[in-house]
């Protein structure tokens, strides 16, 4: 599984398409928060990372897919899937060397990103940013882009063109996002339905975690998401 998950790592920065979707990803957040001026932290006249963490999930909805994309489609165009089937590898050790291979990238996108946090500390004139929330958030973001990689490995399970895989996985991750927020919104559920149907959502929990507050039950939605298309996905490649 060590082999596989390296082997993930390696692929994607042995092309410029790696570096590029990592680099697009910072300076996207870096107009967004410093420069753009609907949303530059800059014009508010307090620290604060919100903006970060309101518009990285967005833009996440790019960024992961683009790393997972070719995770298993590539095994699938390139025939190397069967020979990766005669080894003596169980499809659940394949599916989570891939995927502990692709969320280090996804993680390793999110590390310079701590930058932003010290900048807004540093420029501060009192008080600075809340610490606890911004950590938080961090976690938050982390597990959040743990279900968006366990979507795209899922994704790309199924097909064997990249593109096609990284469009299902977009949609999914934004459905399972926003979907169910929205629909929570619709007057049909007012009476009280609404804020059950808002749960299956993963923009609740995001935000319950962004509060700086560790649930339990939030932990536990993201692992059961995360675990349940891993798990199709482990079915998917036993029936091939």
């Amino acid at each position: 599984m060590w082999i596989i998950c390296m082997k993930e790592w390696r692929q994607f920065f042995s092309s410029l398409t790696g570096y590029i979707a990592i680099i697009l990803f910072l300076l996207l957040m870096g107009l967004f928060l410093f420069v753009f001026p609907d949303s530059s932290i800059l014009d508010f006249g307090y620290a604060t990372l919100d903006n970060f963490f309101s518009l990285a999930p967005y833009i996440m909805l790019f960024l992961v897919p683009t790393i997972t994309m070719r995770s298993i489609a590539d095994e699938y165009k390139s025939g190397t899937f069967e020979i990766l089937k005669t080894l003596p590898l169980s499809p659940s050790k394949i599916v989570w060397g891939k995927y502990f291979g692709c969320l280090l990238v996804v993680a390793m996108a999110l590390v310079p990103t701590v930058i932003y946090a010290i900048s807004i500390q540093q420029l501060s004139a009192k008080g600075g940013i809340d610490v606890g929330g911004a950590i938080g958030s961090y976690i938050g973001l982390l597990m959040l882009a743990a279900v968006y990689t366990a979507v795209g490995i899922c994704t790309s399970s199924f097909t064997n063109n990249t593109v096609v895989a990284f469009i299902m996985a977009a949609f999914v991750c934004f459905l399972l996002y926003s979907g169910f927020a929205a629909v929570s919104k619709l007057p049909v559920f007012a009476n009280g339905a609404d804020y059950y149907i808002g749960m299956l959502g993963i923009d609740f929990h995001y935000r319950s975690i962004s509060r700086g507050v560790i649930d339990t039950r939030d932990v536990v939605y993201f692992l059961a998401v995360i675990f349940l298309f891993l798990l199709i996905t482990q079915r998917n490649l036993a029936s091939r």
